[in-house]
């Protein structure tokens, strides 16, 4: 009650101000006058009339002088109570006032009964005359207006065939309404009652904190997945910790005894020590009997790294670089697009990336949530060709980050608009290797795997494949990468199934090609569709022993090593139908959805600026500036002129080393299944086939005591 009492003013002015909106004459006359004798006050913040006297004054008195064509009238209140700016700026308004010139000028010929008053007629055709001559002369390349240039010239306007809908008494009635809603548009925000503010927005704020909270949440329940992950791997670290340690300690009460410690032994103690920080491989290959090697390496795994001090960007005005990307011209369009990929790819790997990323995403910059018919999305299916390449390029950039992943696969209806750009273009091999490139990026989170498979994308895959050398080899790792990935799947092996003659074929042809960094995923896919046994059948009816036994004695001794698994495969003449199953009931492994920005990303740029025009990060910050970053201060300190103005106009950083490469690719398990372990053997027991998270773009060869194919590698040009 107390709350009440202290608002009450308030309260009653938003009632009265509402009541009096809403045109409830009475009932406002009695709740003033009850007001009055209860000596209830009103806010004088509120109590004003809604609607100003002058403006509805002003309305009534121009819609009267519309009616009775008083022209002078009518275009002395236009001029006096509509603004310069919205007269000669909107596009609205100039369209309007062309058209209240037409119905002025033909007023008398529609309402006279007689013949019309020459004089008078001829004033106001001169009148329309000179108004085309000086502002209308503006619309006179507009198709919509070009023939009422000819209105004043004609004889009898009322016979001419082009003017017959203005005599027309529904043409002035759609004018009218269009003059009132126009002057409604102008005078809507005096007219709206506070009340009725106050419920839209609550309601509205409402429904957008539910939706907030439950996006938290969603996030929440993700970091909290996250991080029981990295418990239970450092509580497995520490008990490996307390083991190694009480062997140590074993080790140094036996030597106190005189007994020696032999290299193997503590060979072994070292790679158990190092098996979670490096490759097993790696941990075989480094000699630990040497003075000094485990204790360094030791040290230099706690010693703190030293980051360098990297700029933040300045932060956009994306609801205005939203509007450019669908409302601009293609041109404005592309050059956007290309700036705002390369403030990805050109970016620092870390907090730099981080925040251009999670701006882009907080922002929805590609419309992922927006169910609006005309979003950023839709430009995969500009026509301009380089509108649809750049659109292309810029989610193959957000792709190739895990977040960005995250962003782009909370539905499917990015997937579906790029599987159906992907079979509809033909045109730019470009477009098609950086959809196909996003594609394979998706095929490592589960649900869109699911999705890829079901909308039948592994028969275009091998559609594709029947044609190995009309392919980019962009087009080519990525078809067979993305073909590995959804045979892992046993509904992707059971699509295979349905024309398993086709898809040995192509395999067995892709086994010779020219490009031998497709062999491990042609291998792992041949492996896997493997285990169905009516593929079986058709291989060994089709010869497959015989080709592949031809590759042995070609290959080199991984080749060599990965096939012999094949043959082993085929040879096999039963296999389980729960493992068959298996693979589908396992768990994402948010483990391996690592970051892998790729130099293609940027190749072959199609459009280049012209003198004077901008592009880049210069077009960002030109254009779109809207603000600075939470402590971005500090790091602009040290933020060079050319840094500023050039990032994302020079060439790629440098990338990152090839001990950084692997460090970031060491839980990337083979390619190969022991077929002893089944299909998720570890490396202890064996090979396992591996979802591909990107291709590889060089060789190298494996440890040997690393049976597998090699992980895969990024190619830095």
């Amino acid at each position: 009650m107390v709350d009440v009492l202290a608002h009450e003013s308030e309260l009653l002015g938003l009632v009265k101000e509402y009541l009096d909106f809403a045109e409830f004459e009475d009932t406002l006359k009695t709740f003033l006058k009850e007001c009055k004798i209860k000596g209830k006050p009103l806010s004088k913040s509120t109590c004003g009339s809604l609607r100003d006297p002058k403006s509805l004054k002003f309305q009534r008195d121009l819609l009267a002088a519309f009616d009775s064509g008083d022209q002078k009238v009518f275009f002395r209140l236009w001029e006096e109570h509509i603004p310069r700016p919205i007269r000669d700026g909107d596009s609205l308004a100039q369209k309007l006032e062309f058209y209240l010139h037409i119905h002025f000028a033909i007023y008398l010929l529609k309402h006279s009964a007689g013949r019309p008053d020459k004089e008078d007629l001829d004033e106001r055709i001169s009148y329309f005359k000179t108004f085309l001559e000086t502002k209308g002369a503006a619309l006179s390349q507009t198709t919509e207006f070009l023939p009422f240039y000819a209105l004043p010239f004609v004889p009898n306007p009322m016979a001419h065939p082009s003017f017959k809908e203005l005599f027309q008494d529904s043409w002035t009635s759609e004018l009218k309404l269009k003059l009132e809603k126009f002057l409604a548009l102008m005078f809507k925000a005096s007219n709206t009652p506070k009340l009725l503010t106050l419920y839209k927005e609550n309601g509205q704020s409402n429904k957008d904190v539910l939706q907030q909270l439950h996006q938290q949440l969603v996030e929440a329940e993700r970091r909290s997945m996250t991080y029981l992950k990295r418990y239970n791997r450092i509580q497995a670290d520490y008990h490996n910790l307390i083991g190694v340690t009480a062997e140590l300690v074993d080790s140094l009460e036996a030597t106190v005894s005189g007994k020696m410690i032999t290299p193997e032994y503590l060979q072994s103690v070292c790679v158990r020590l190092f098996s979670n920080q490096m490759r097993q491989s790696l941990a075989h290959s480094v000699d630990f009997t040497r003075p000094g090697t485990a204790s360094t390496m030791l040290r230099a795994s706690l010693a703190p790294v030293k980051l360098k001090d990297v700029p933040l960007l300045p932060s956009l005005d994306y609801e205005k670089l939203k509007k450019d990307l669908i409302l601009g011209s293609d041109r404005l369009k592309a050059f956007l697009l290309q700036a705002l990929r390369w403030r990805l790819t050109t970016s620092h790997p870390g907090e730099q990336r981080e925040t251009v990323l999670q701006a882009y995403i907080s922002n929805d910059l590609l419309d992922c949530h927006s169910h609006s018919q005309r979003s950023v999305l839709q430009l995969l299916q500009s026509k301009s060709e380089v509108v649809r390449q750049y659109t292309a390029r810029l989610i193959n950039a957000f792709a190739s980050l895990a977040e960005g992943r995250r962003y782009l696969a909370q539905s499917t209806k990015v997937l579906r608009m790029l599987e159906e750009r992907l079979k509809e273009e033909d045109k730019d091999v470009i477009t098609r290797e950086n959809v196909l490139g996003a594609l394979q990026k998706f095929s490592l989170r589960r649900p869109l795997q699911t999705a890829m498979i079901q909308d039948g994308l592994i028969f275009w895959l091998i559609d594709i494949l029947k044609e190995p050398d009309c392919l980019s080899d962009y087009t080519l790792e990525y078809s067979v990468a993305l073909l590995m990935n959804l045979c892992l799947r046993s509904a992707g092996k059971n699509m295979c199934a349905k024309v398993a003659g086709l898809v040995l074929k192509v395999l067995s042809d892709l086994l010779g090609h020219e490009n031998h960094e497709i062999q491990p995923y042609v291998n792992g896919a041949l492996y896997s569709i493997l285990s169905i046994p009516s593929i079986r059948e058709e291989a060994r009816a089709m010869g497959m022993e015989d080709i592949l036994r031809c590759f042995i004695k070609e290959g080199n001794a991984e080749m060599i090593r990965q096939i012999e698994f094949i043959i082993k495969q085929l040879n096999a003449e039963e296999l389980l139908d729960g493992v068959l199953e298996s693979d589908d009931d396992e768990d994402e492994d948010d483990e391996e959805d690592h970051d892998t920005m790729e130099a293609d990303l940027d190749k072959d740029e199609l459009i280049q600026p012209q003198l004077g025009e901008l592009s880049g990060e210069k077009l960002l910050t030109t254009e779109y500036l809207g603000g600075f970053p939470a402590g971005a201060s500090v790091c602009w300190q040290n933020l060079s002129l050319e840094d500023s103005q050039g990032l994302g106009m020079r060439a790629l950083l440098p990338p990152p080393t090839p001990s950084q490469e692997s460090g970031r690719q060491q839980d990337v398990r083979e390619s190969l299944v022991c077929p002893q372990q089944g299909p998720r053997a570890s490396l202890e027991r064996g090979p396992g086939p591996q979802k591909v998270e990107t291709p590889p773009g060089d060789s190298h060869q494996a440890s040997p005591a690393s049976p597998g194919p090699p992980a895969p590698r990024r190619c830095w040009t």
